[in-house]
């Protein structure tokens, strides 16, 4: 008889049924508030905040350019010479 190991265990996102469940309930709330975003009043403290969906755009832009900051600047600084650990 087979005894089970760690690497037998077998986890919530190893069957794609549940990987298609999370991303359906990820994509249909992206939706709900989508929608919500026509109805809802902001308190814009500036114009820009008014438009449509700044806050997406917003965060998404800013994601990207945290991503490309950090490829690109932060690390030529922070990495080491191939023979570092020789």
């Amino acid at each position: 008889m087979k005894e089970k190991d760690d690497t037998d265990k077998e986890y919530l996102f190893d069957k794609p049924r549940n990987v298609k469940i999370l991303l359906g309930c990820f994509f249909s709330s992206l939706v709900v508030l989508l929608i919500l975003e026509f109805f809802v009043h902001k308190h814009p403290h500036f114009p820009w905040e008014g438009w449509l969906e700044f806050y997406a755009v917003f965060g998404f832009v800013a994601c990207v350019a945290l991503v490309v900051a950090a490829k690109y600047i932060l690390r030529p600084l922070m990495k080491r010479r191939e023979d570092y650990y020789d």
